[in-house]
């Protein structure tokens, strides 16, 4: 196949160009083309926007469970049946301990996630608080993430040295109801704006695999693009028993690395993070987000465990990429035990075949 289309999407996104929804769909659908050429020219963007650096991210679930919201794909929400553990806020001796561990562990930005529709004026006061306080101590930007936030809220939280404030689209806003009854797109949308009005960054994402079409994928990355959304957390759909939705899509690694690509060609200076669900559903190719994506989460997700945190760090050095932090990779992975030593394979050490091992053939004749 003739190379210019790959060189062509990469000298677009870098130029700005809006690329139109049928070369998009190409990009998702057609089979023709190569998924490594593809991924080179998203990892071209990348790099003029944010070199070799992975950005760390470090979710902290500072309150779990008893949400009203009846979102589909959420443990926490109304209406699941997922075996997770209930907890009201935690203390703030928990949440700025959990805030020094983010920092020592190479994140550059600690993510506290509350549960419920979204905050009171009194939580507002709490979280202001406990911003300031871990901005003091600590050399790490702060992300909020609490559900729908009001412009006074928005207004607070500015005021009181939160970097970003998340709250995701999630899907296209026709296949919204479908998903989500208690509040609408339009609910959504309305925080994001009240954040940008305020001068907050604006951290917003999708979840892929929730029956939406190439076309809605793309509606979402445009809308993002529009807002001029910092951060994009791609999520890929955790099939966690006991929700109402487990699987919609059946996702390949191929096409999650392709929406990757899409999302940084649409998105070409925002983080790219390759979110909840990149290990399962990325398995052995793995690796390769980190070409369309600079950032991802380390250490897990609100409810679910992610990839082991040394075998995460290994895998962004063997890649060629450094950690965005003012710890550098090798002394977080000399805190993890890691030794270049060491002959390791997903933490399992040599380990010689047996007889057994060596001669199976052998073994099944003397059982006859």
């Amino acid at each position: 196949m003739d190379r210019s289309l790959y060189t062509e999407l990469a000298e677009r996104s870098l130029a700005g160009d809006l690329l139109e929804d049928a070369l998009c769909v190409r990009l998702l659908e057609d089979a023709q083309l190569e998924l490594l050429p593809l991924l080179d020219a998203a990892y071209q963007v990348r790099r003029v926007h944010h070199g070799h650096k992975v950005s760390i991210h470090i979710l902290n679930n500072a309150e779990n469970g008893h949400c009203p919201e009846d979102c589909a794909y959420c443990a926490q929400g109304r209406g699941s049946e997922a075996a997770i553990v209930d907890y009201g806020m935690k203390s703030e001796a928990e949440i700025l301990a959990e805030a020094q561990r983010a920092y020592a562990a190479g994140g550059h930005r600690y993510c506290m996630v509350f549960s419920g529709r979204g905050p009171s004026p009194r939580r507002i006061q709490q979280l202001c608080h406990l911003i300031k306080t871990i901005k003091a101590r600590y050399p790490i930007e702060v992300c909020v993430s609490a559900g729908l936030v009001d412009a006074a809220g928005a207004q607070a939280l500015k005021a009181a040295g939160l970097d970003r404030l998340n709250h995701n689209l999630n899907t296209s806003e026709d296949r919204y109801p479908q998903i989500c009854t208690t509040h609408s797109y339009q609910d959504r949308l309305d925080t994001l704006h009240h954040a940008r009005s305020a001068g907050l960054e604006v951290c917003s994402g999708m979840i892929i695999g929730m029956g939406e079409t190439a076309a809605e994928i793309i509606e979402v990355a445009k809308t993002l693009r529009s807002l001029g959304a910092e951060s994009i957390p791609v999520n890929f759909l955790v099939p966690i028993e006991g929700n109402a939705l487990t699987y919609a899509n059946e996702l390949t690694p191929t096409y999650c690395l392709r929406v990757l690509a899409l999302f940084r060609f649409l998105n070409p200076s925002a983080d790219i993070r390759a979110a909840a669900g990149r290990e399962g559903h990325l398995r052995s190719m793995e690796v390769l987000c980190l070409y369309p994506a600079n950032s991802l989460f380390l250490d897990g997700y609100l409810n679910t465990k992610g990839g082991d945190t040394q075998r995460v760090l290994r895998m962004i050095q063997d890649a060629g990429f450094t950690i965005q932090s003012e710890i550098p990779l090798e002394d977080l992975l000399h805190q993890q035990n890691d030794s270049r030593e060491s002959f390791a394979v997903e933490g399992h050490q040599v380990q010689l075949k047996t007889d057994h091992d060596l001669k199976p053939s052998m073994q099944e004749e003397g059982t006859r």
